[in-house]
């Protein structure tokens, strides 16, 4: 059974990689069907919780893991300056692509850079995003350069998961597949509290400094976990 688990972990890594580099073009594709469309919806969702934007200066935020720039490209227009950050070149090329062909100029760039290696001075960003994060989000390294490079009072939003509440066969098929790669959270489970189910990610950025609320947002065909983490006005990191 150890072994296919393995072999099932290392098949299902193989199609991540090949999701987000060489057939990083299908990514918006593949999104939309396993979502049944509401994959921007979710993403969206977790802008209601960006920092008041004040009328005298742009905030400034930082994407983790940028994918295509879509995120890029909302935050830019809701009056941000955004930087994102990818290890994959293909979705490097497509986010610049999308940035040139928006107009966003000198409001938005991407960086190819791994989240440890930060190349941002210390307290740089009023607010770091990321969405549908995979486990680097929960290493300590990351919790670290997170915190290093937001600004007292800053936060960290993240959206770790959607699902759809829908009960037919297809809804039920999507929640299956979503299980079978690793990418599900138990939500549903009523015996669970949200609190609960998300403690572990409460209790890793806590440890890391931060004060940290957990959302739920509730859309007609599905509903969303938000995840904002604080840094304090007067803080030092743990790590």
């Amino acid at each position: 059974m150890n072994l296919i688990n393995r072999w099932w972990g290392k098949l299902i890594r193989f199609g991540f990689r090949l999701l987000y580099y060489e057939m990083a073009w299908s990514y918006d594709l593949v999104s939309w069907l396993v979502s049944l469309g509401e994959w921007r919806r979710w993403q969206l969702s977790s802008l209601t919780f960006l920092p008041n934007q004040p009328s005298s200066t742009k905030k400034t935020l930082l994407e983790l893991g940028h994918g295509p720039g879509h995120m890029i490209s909302e935050v830019v227009k809701r009056g941000y300056r955004a930087v994102g950050i990818d290890l994959s070149p293909f979705m490097g090329r497509l986010a610049q692509a999308r940035i040139d062909q928006e107009g966003l100029g000198n409001a938005a760039a991407v960086v190819r850079t791994a989240i440890p290696a930060l190349p941002f001075q210390s307290q740089s960003f009023d607010c770091v995003l990321s969405q549908f994060p995979t486990p680097y989000i929960l290493e300590p390294a990351t919790a670290a350069a997170i915190f290093r490079v937001l600004k007292p009072g800053g936060r960290l939003i993240v959206l770790p998961e959607g699902h759809l509440t829908g009960r037919s066969i297809l809804h039920r098929a999507i929640a299956w597949l979503f299980w079978i790669t690793g990418q599900s959270v138990a939500t549903t489970n009523t015996a669970r509290t949200i609190d609960e189910v998300w403690q572990p990610w409460k209790n890793h950025f806590q440890t890391a400094g931060f004060a940290v609320e957990i959302n739920t947002v509730n859309h007609p065909r599905s509903v969303c976990t938000v995840m904002i983490a604080k840094k304090p006005e007067k803080a030092t990191s743990n790590y």
